[in-house]
């Protein structure tokens, strides 16, 4: 279950976000609230699975592998622990995910070029428990990795909720919460 995310929460996660390597004493004056608050709530945040990591981002292509595909596995029956461990061990997969539809992975996967690309793709399909892989290269990033926009939409939905709970009266109020906990 998610964890629930009030505008304040939403505020905090913007400004880290956009200013990841602000002191917390400075979100603390540029939201107007006590550096014990936020403090808390990004502890909260954290403890919830809200805020997964800190750290830079790193670019692959600056790192030399400008190349970037996906790369669809299907896997045999029951070996999917065993070939997601096995690409763990493959440092050009960047991410891999296992899906639904057509094949059983689906992994990022960066390179050199297009022949260190086939490389990477043939240990792939050598793995145990491998079937077959099916490659789709990524031609240009049209929308980066973000989450803002999200922090921002569940801001807004929070900071309505509590405004529609501050217009309500008290039976109202109750209702509205006695519904939610329901829901």
């Amino acid at each position: 279950m998610a964890a629930a995310v009030d505008a304040l929460d939403a505020k905090i996660l913007r400004l880290l976000l956009e200013q990841p390597r602000t002191s917390v004493r400075e979100y603390a004056r540029v939201l107007g609230v006590a550096r014990g608050t936020v403090q808390a709530r990004l502890d909260r945040l954290e403890r919830d699975g809200v805020i997964t990591a800190y750290g830079p981002s790193v670019s692959p292509a600056a790192l030399g592998h400008p190349v970037l595909a996906f790369v669809h596995i299907e896997v045999t029956q029951g070996h999917l622990d065993d070939v997601g461990d096995a690409l763990a061990e493959v440092p050009e997969i960047i991410e891999a995910f296992s899906i639904t539809g057509a094949g059983d992975l689906l992994t990022r996967v960066v390179a050199r070029d297009n022949e260190h690309l086939e490389d990477v793709v043939q240990r792939l399909i050598q793995l145990p428990g491998v079937v077959r892989t099916r490659t789709e290269m990524a031609l240009r990033e049209r929308v980066a990795h973000r989450v803002l926009p999200l922090v921002e939409a569940v801001g807004r939905r929070a900071a309505a909720t509590a405004g529609r709970d501050r217009t309500a009266t008290p039976t109202e109020r109750d209702r509205t919460a006695g519904a939610r906990r329901e829901g």
